[in-house]
């Protein structure tokens, strides 16, 4: 075996070992999910769930299924994760195209000022949130959580400009020519060259908001505006807690995503090998 065959068989490896590191909580989560409360906490731990080899592996989604409230759960994460997502590929893309094309110092500091916000802690904001939106009168609803998300993407707003920055100039030189507006070129132009980080950009901000804990518990308690998480936490109680349960409603609570993720793939990896690529 020569030198370059030992170099790939360890690359190999490497991405095995990689894989199984970070492919073992989801198998774990899975197989949890079909074991009874006291097989959970036997030592030392099985990986064949006993529901399994009981003939009744889905007790546990069965469970989930049953609480009242899932199904609105479910729905408000949908919305809240889909309005979100929407809204930071419109102005994060907007926002791109901006810093992209004006390279002066003012529009410089500002998105350095922008893209400083991402080193703040979401905790840092909440008080001030807090006291914002009960001004407003939003405690309780879903515009907590879908406005803030629309408006604002710092990160959203990195990866689309250093996206657009690799479009050849000599193609908006050409539009500029034959008589585009400076819309006309974001819409024509750079929307088109975008998809594959608009895509990519859809899955992160679906993602971060369909996960969001922290905000939902904060500001809202009314179980009509309880989004998954929220109605996954109902299974941890302070004196008992219904471990298996909540680990099948977490699987459940991941299908969406695995789901979207295998949908977009191809300008997932698209997007963030160009947006990448500078």
């Amino acid at each position: 075996m020569n030198s370059r065959s030992v170099s790939v068989l360890l690359i190999y490896l490497g991405l095995l070992a990689y894989a199984v590191v970070t492919l073992f909580p989801l198998l774990w989560m899975v197989i949890t999910a079909m074991k009874s409360g006291r097989e959970l906490f036997r030592l030392p731990p099985s990986l064949v769930p006993d529901l399994l080899m009981a003939g009744t592996p889905f007790v546990n989604f069965a469970a989930v299924f049953d609480k009242a409230g899932f199904l609105g759960a479910v729905l408000n994460s949908m919305l809240v994760a889909t309005l979100a997502a929407f809204g930071q590929l419109i102005t994060c893309s907007m926002a791109g195209f901006v810093f992209a094309n004006l390279r002066n110092r003012v529009f410089t500091a500002i998105y350095v000022l922008l893209l400083s916000t991402m080193f703040f802690p979401t905790e840092v904001t909440l008080i001030p949130e807090f006291l914002l939106f009960r001004q407003l009168g939003w405690l309780d609803t879903l515009l907590p959580l879908i406005v803030p998300s629309f408006f604002v993407g710092a990160f959203g707003t990195l990866m689309m400009t250093e996206f657009f920055k690799s479009i050849p100039f000599e193609i908006e030189e050409a539009a500029i020519l034959d008589g585009a507006s400076s819309f006309g070129i974001f819409k024509d132009i750079y929307v088109p060259f975008g998809a594959p980080a608009l895509a990519s950009l859809f899955l992160v901000a679906f993602i971060a908001n369909w996960d969001e804990v922290l905000r939902p518990v904060i500001f809202n308690s009314s179980p009509e505006v309880r989004t998954l998480p929220q109605f996954l936490l109902d299974f941890v109680g302070q004196y008992e807690s219904q471990w298996t349960v909540l680990l099948a409603g977490s699987f459940l609570a991941t299908l969406p995503l695995i789901m979207i993720y295998i949908g977009c793939q191809k300008w997932v990896v698209a997007g963030f090998a160009r947006s990448s690529l500078k």
